[in-house]
């Protein structure tokens, strides 16, 4: 049964992904139900070394990943080819966003017990990619402790139905059709999400407590200073350069950002809930992340896939997730979702995404557990698991 003041899935006016299955895995499960277990069960299940950060190894990645970047760096600038280009675009944007995700663990604070080790090396690493670190931060703390929160979450979070129907019409194109919505990251840094105020780069947005100001205001202008830094290496070696060298891969760890913090809370093949006022807890809203799987993709972004207990224990270093999901399964159960397992590359992904931004548009307004809902005049792009559904 679903708690009060909620909308069955199976009514809600979209289609459940899957079909068939997905209407038997509806009657065997119901992913809105209150969990049987606690968060303290969940915690002591997992082995007491996983909670141990060691700054050492967390530095160990570091120093992994720079050398790579900048022997990529080398390497294109040398053969500067338009073959070897495209290659170059691709595998460093994929490193800017391993760079991003150790920076996240800085922010998180899973990189070392030390505030100072966790700002610098925060600082460095994000500024690097124009990312404001403080300003990041404290909104993706907003995130972790509002996951699944209709009207507090942070990070992709559902519209309402009245905020959704006031958007024009090139928002919702914006917004939903691929692949314009992979590189809306930018945009959210300057103005949030339709239907937020703010700015990540204001130290007197909404976004920020009156202490949060003066960090705030470091980062911006640490960004600011990398900012300068291609916009004078252009006038220097000329735009072209700098854009294939810089720009390029910027905009590919742009698209990697906004494809794996949309999958991880969107796309599953059962439509999962959100909640809003009573409804919510920090478990519950925390159980429906989708742990997802990205092939050899998963060593070199940290295993930052394994998402369920990384948003339920943020402060858990990355080289242990996999490790303490394996040890939590037995207790979390059918709340969690066992990720396809991906080939060396991960292509399934793209299905998920594109079926989901053609399905999942808006919640209802009222109730205390929702599910997406689908406009019907956004367009829906086929996918196999659709083309199957049609054919059954």
């Amino acid at each position: 049964m679903s708690p009060p003041n909620s909308m069955s899935p199976a009514t809600n006016g979209s289609t459940n992904g899957v079909a068939i299955n997905g209407a038997k895995k509806l009657l065997d499960f119901d992913p809105s139900a209150a969990p049987p277990f606690k968060i303290a069960d969940i915690r002591a299940a997992i082995p007491p070394h996983c909670w141990v950060k060691n700054p050492w190894r967390s530095l160990s990645y570091v120093l992994r990943d720079l050398p790579v970047i900048l022997s990529f760096a080398v390497a294109a600038t040398k053969l500067d080819s338009w073959t070897v280009w495209p290659l170059y675009w691709i595998a460093q944007g994929t490193m800017f966003w391993a760079v991003f995700v150790l920076g996240h663990d800085c922010g998180h604070g899973s990189f070392s017990d030390s505030w100072l080790l966790n700002n610098v090396m925060g600082h460095i690493l994000h500024s690097s990619i124009l990312v404001p670190y403080h300003g990041w931060r404290i909104s993706h703390k907003t995130h972790h402790q509002n996951h699944g929160n209709v009207e507090k979450d942070e990070s992709w979070v559902p519209l309402p139905e009245k905020v959704y129907k006031s958007l024009d019409t090139g928002t919702k194109f914006m917004r939903f059709t691929i692949p314009l919505p992979m590189f809306a990251y930018p945009i959210y840094l300057w103005r949030r999400s339709p239907g937020k105020k703010g700015s990540h780069f204001n130290p007197y947005s909404d976004l920020f407590a009156p202490n949060e100001r003066t960090s705030v205001m470091i980062s911006t202008l640490c960004w600011t200073a990398m900012a300068l830094l291609p916009c004078y290496s252009s006038f220097i070696y000329g735009f072209l350069p700098v854009f294939k060298i810089y720009g390029v891969p910027y905009l590919i760890f742009v698209a990697w950002l906004d494809m794996v913090t949309y999958l991880h809370h969107h796309g599953y093949e059962q439509k999962l809930p959100w909640y809003r006022g009573k409804e919510w807890s920090y478990l519950r809203g925390g159980l429906t992340t989708v742990d997802r799987d990205y092939g050899v993709i998963n060593n070199i972004h940290h295993d930052i896939g394994t998402h369920v207990i990384h948003h339920l224990f943020p402060q858990m270093p990355h080289y242990h997730l996999v490790e303490a999901t394996q040890a939590a399964k037995h207790v979390l159960g059918k709340y969690y979702r066992e990720p396809k397992k991906s080939g060396p590359f991960p292509f399934h992904l793209f299905g998920y995404l594109v079926r989901s931004l053609g399905e999942d548009h808006y919640v209802s307004g009222t109730g205390d557990v929702v599910f997406y809902q689908s406009d019907p005049h956004i367009p829906k792009f086929p996918t196999s698991a659709t083309t199957k559904s049609k054919s059954s």
